[in-house]
């Protein structure tokens, strides 16, 4: 009786050890759903445990038979010792349970935390200062047989991300150079952005278990710094001006070598001038910083916006300014009124660009709007084709 009532006790408490897992994974294409219910856990638990319990118990019934076969005198066995000893296998039996049960807790957080870093870069959503540095093996007890079936689930999920990982890998460098390439077209030196460089094929993991994690915990981190890399380049990219400063553009001066038009001499032109009806609105063409908002020579009212990166915008000859130095502004937001103030012979607004103090061509960030959902278009279709080719 008492056996049984500690057994049925062992039970309930496995039961309680354990709660419903779910696990969703996005392998770029479809969502596919995979749970490891609480029952079931508990039920591998209750069911290593029972049978150690059982096979404890009949080792020690056949001591003990043997013991009072051949006599031996003087031997203290009695039901009472048996009944502890079966009570400290059991307390070690429920250490065993609780270490299983951590285990479980680390490898299921691993499991949701990868799965986040996977669909952020297939998705392109997310960012990985949301995610976290990736968590790693903790080397918890996993040794006893109550541990290896609560883990079995777990660890055919953790095999299978780490094969979506390493499509993963590769969408994340055509990303990234793709992202490189487009900031080199606009004159912006990727490699000042992020140091470093990171890569190389995949190699399978190991057969050894413990190589085996430590190889999943080397791969997820390559993958979660190579998305870190790509976070900060496509920050970049969106901090780019990317739209037009007015709703209709055409101009009367472009970047470069003009005609100077009070002096009629050959003089560099550092932006654009659009013309259009005093009280134009102008807007802001990406996120940033207000630094100038006033007069300024030449330039007459003017409002700077610095984006970041050494990236700044200029507004010049506005007629009036909406908005004051140090506040932040979003993209398309209005800052000012188009004018003639300042060196101008007629309305209109003068418009640079500046990368590190120096003017660059305006025109190709005009064009930029949506670079990051066209790189992520290219690197599907390399991805795709690469697939065909295999």
């Amino acid at each position: 009786m008492v056996s049984t009532a500690l057994n049925a006790n062992l039970a309930t408490r496995f039961r309680n050890f354990f709660t419903t897992r779910d696990f969703i994974f996005h392998d770029g294409r479809d969502l596919k759903r995979f749970s490891v219910a609480g029952r079931t856990q508990a039920i591998l638990a209750g069911v290593a445990a029972i049978t150690v319990t059982f096979s404890a118990y009949g080792v020690s019934q056949a001591a003990f038979g043997a013991i009072m076969a051949t006599g031996i005198a003087g031997t203290d066995v009695t039901p009472e010792a048996r009944m502890a000893r079966m009570k400290a296998e059991m307390v070690q039996m429920e250490a065993d349970v609780a270490a299983a049960k951590q285990a479980a807790e680390i490898h299921a957080a691993r499991v949701e935390q990868r799965q986040k870093i996977i669909s952020g870069i297939l998705s392109g959503k997310g960012s990985p200062a949301e995610i976290g540095t990736p968590i790693a093996d903790t080397h918890a007890a996993t040794d006893s047989k109550i541990a290896r079936e609560v883990l079995a689930p777990l660890r055919k999920v953790e095999a299978r991300q780490q094969q979506l990982a390493k499509k993963a890998q590769r969408t994340a460098q055509i990303r990234l150079q793709l992202t490189r390439q487009h900031l080199a077209s606009l004159g912006l030196k990727p490699e000042r952005l992020v140091a470093g460089g990171m890569g190389g094929p995949f190699e399978a993991a190991p057969a050894d278990p413990a190589a085996a994690e430590a190889s999943a915990d080397a791969q997820f981190r390559s993958l979660f710094q190579t998305w870190q890399k790509l976070d900060v380049l496509e920050q970049t990219v969106i901090s780019i001006p990317s739209m037009q400063p007015v709703d209709n553009v055409k101009l009367t001066s472009s970047f470069g070598v003009r005609s100077d038009p009070f002096h009629g001499t050959a003089a560099m032109h550092a932006g654009i001038d659009i013309p259009g009806p005093i009280g134009t609105p102008v807007y802001a063409t990406a996120d940033g910083v207000i630094g100038r908002a006033g007069r300024a020579g030449g330039y007459g009212n003017l409002v700077t916006v610095n984006h970041g990166k050494g990236i700044e915008t200029r507004y010049g000859h506005l007629s009036k300014i909406l908005v004051a130095p140090n506040t932040r502004v979003r993209r398309g937001q209005l800052i000012g009124l188009m004018g003639s103030t300042g060196r101008s012979t007629g309305s209109h607004l003068h418009y640079e660009v500046r990368i590190d103090g120096a003017a660059v061509n305006p025109m190709p960030f005009m064009q930029n709007a949506n670079v990051l959902d066209q790189i992520q278009e290219r690197a599907a279709r390399v991805q795709l084709t690469a697939a065909d080719g295999n």
